[in-house]
């Protein structure tokens, strides 16, 4: 096999579409998606062209994403380094990931709490990817919960190349809305008006998955169903 062909076992296609999801819980969440038109005016300019807006939403993608699969690689590692496995410190990580799951429906005011840095990047294209990376680094109360229950999957991988792998997912969730939004589907502007009138569902439902996803790795029952699945599937391996 050559060296830079990438094997998804059972276990993180299970992952992907997990990471995938928290991205999207993120993006509606509403510190987020009430700011989408503030950020596609900041990152282009006024008056821009289609062109223009989609450019610097691009580029504001490739900031934050830069930001999380730089994490996701770094808690993949320390996985690596701490044996995430062992059924232990899978019980510690998978309770961090109820606390996060708890937050997101509205507990735990102390984790909702948003870090501002006095950061000001430039208006238009050269200042895109900077807003991307501000961010990211913001730690909002909508971001911070998701972001660390995918951080805490990458890190139950124990390989820094698989922990980058959900990291981007996660990326994709939260920019692929976005950019679909810079596009000027109608579509897309039409789901945003759903999604904030019912957001408060979206949250209970975000919530609830993070709390479902830690209880399992709590009882241990995470591993069990990779296991299960690595069975049914005969082992299968997606070489990319």
């Amino acid at each position: 096999m050559n060296p830079g062909q990438i094997i998804l076992e059972g276990s993180l296609l299970i992952a992907i579409p997990l990471s995938l999801l928290a991205g999207v819980i993120t993006f509606i969440s509403p510190c987020v998606l009430p700011l989408v038109p503030g950020y596609l005016g900041y990152v282009s300019g006024t008056a821009a062209p289609k062109s223009r807006v989609l450019a610097g939403s691009a580029l504001f993608v490739l900031g934050f994403t830069t930001v999380f699969v730089s994490l996701g690689v770094l808690a993949g590692t320390a996985g690596l380094l701490f044996l995430a496995r062992n059924p232990w410190i899978q019980a510690v990580l998978g309770g961090l990931v109820v606390l996060f799951g708890l937050a997101m429906v509205g507990q735990f005011g102390f984790l909702q709490k948003t870090l501002k840095l006095q950061v000001s990047p430039r208006v238009g294209l050269a200042g895109a990817p900077l807003l991307g990376v501000v961010f990211a680094l913001g730690w909002s109360p909508c971001i911070g919960p998701t972001l660390s229950a995918v951080l805490v999957l990458a890190s139950d991988t124990s390989d820094p190349v698989r922990g980058g792998i959900l990291a981007t997912f996660y990326s994709l969730g939260i920019g692929i809305p976005f950019l679909l939004i810079a596009a000027g589907f109608s579509w897309a502007t039409k789901s945003v008006g759903f999604v904030k009138r019912h957001i408060r569902g979206f949250n209970i439902f975000g919530g609830s998955v993070l709390i479902l996803i830690g209880l399992l790795m709590v009882t241990g029952l995470w591993g069990r169903i990779m296991l299960w699945i690595q069975e049914v599937s005969g082992g299968f391996q997606l070489v990319l």
